[in-house]
């Protein structure tokens, strides 16, 4: 028995996530210099607001030395702050600064555009069916308030 590893749906999914991921990178990275753990951390601040550390690990599902070593790349360009909290010390919320939110503002737009245009390519038909392969899936695989966070998004 021989498993075809280019016919292999997870395997697929990733090729394609990473490919997908390359070419979006090219809008935060050309202009703003930031890497794609950077990205995913200061989308979700822009997104959310403040938040620690480990929920944007969770909602990024990267590995907290990655989000550690992001949060601290965009502190250094004063793009976000940390702040103690007051009910429990050993956390910090995370949230954009000024600064931060300008840039979000600015950046957004083009993001959007990246998809519009994905989307677009794909046309009517071929996108609806994505999406619903999609929501379908994460139905199965990611946990409830995944999911239905997905959902919301169709």
């Amino acid at each position: 028995m021989t498993l075809v590893l280019e016919e292999f749906l997870p395997y697929r999914f990733n090729r394609l996530a990473e490919a997908l991921s390359r070419n979006a990178s090219i809008a935060y990275k050309t202009e703003y210099g930031l890497t794609r753990p950077e990205w995913r951390a200061f989308a979700l601040l822009g997104q959310k607001g403040t938040m620690t550390a480990t929920e944007i690990s969770y909602f990024s599902t990267m590995h907290k030395t990655k989000v550690s070593r992001a949060i601290f790349a965009l502190e250094q360009k004063r793009w976000l702050v940390r702040e103690v909290d007051e009910n429990d010390r050993r956390l910090e919320r995370i949230s954009l600064t000024e600064q931060g939110k300008r840039a979000y503002e600015s950046l957004v737009p083009k993001m959007q555009r990246v998809e519009s245009e994905l989307i677009s390519s794909l046309g009517k038909e071929n996108s609806e069916a994505l999406f619903k392969g999609l929501t379908a899936l994460e139905e199965l695989y990611l946990d409830e308030k995944t999911a239905s966070r997905s959902r919301k998004a169709d």
